[in-house]
């Protein structure tokens, strides 16, 4: 698979760019609170290939590093791939409309804050990043 492939295997959904907190047992808990180059309506980095300047800890997602990564949300392409299931319905490549994932209910849009403006992450734990949304057609 080349590159662009891999890439546009990503749906846009921008669940992977909220904020998440490790606890002491190793579960992760979710918040509502936006990466700071996340464009909360496009659901897409601002600056994807100079992210890591801006976010350091910003992970590349690669097949090699995909089986260490045990926070991407269960609606993620990359995620259902590795698990043997296929793209959703609302997926770009699938729908060929890149605002299906939103249309669908499985994007961040209009359901985070941006990180300059939160606080303490405490204060916003959520989980419905990390189960598998309820979609709705179009």
């Amino acid at each position: 698979m080349t590159r662009a492939q891999w890439e546009s295997l990503c749906d846009g959904c921008g669940r992977c760019c909220l904020a998440k907190l490790r606890e002491e047992d190793g579960s992760i808990s979710w918040t509502d609170v936006a990466c700071r180059l996340l464009d909360r309506h496009s659901c897409r980095c601002r600056d994807y290939a100079h992210r890591r300047r801006v976010v350091p800890d910003c992970v590349r997602l690669t097949p090699k590093s995909l089986p260490k990564i045990d926070w991407l949300p269960p609606s993620c392409a990359y995620r259902r791939l590795a698990e043997g299931r296929g793209l959703a319905w609302w997926h770009p490549l699938v729908s060929g409309d890149p605002e299906t994932v939103h249309q669908a209910g499985v994007s961040v849009r209009g359901r985070c804050i941006d990180e300059r403006q939160a606080g303490p992450l405490e204060y916003h734990g959520v989980e419905w990043p990390g189960r598998n949304p309820r979609t709705r057609r179009a």
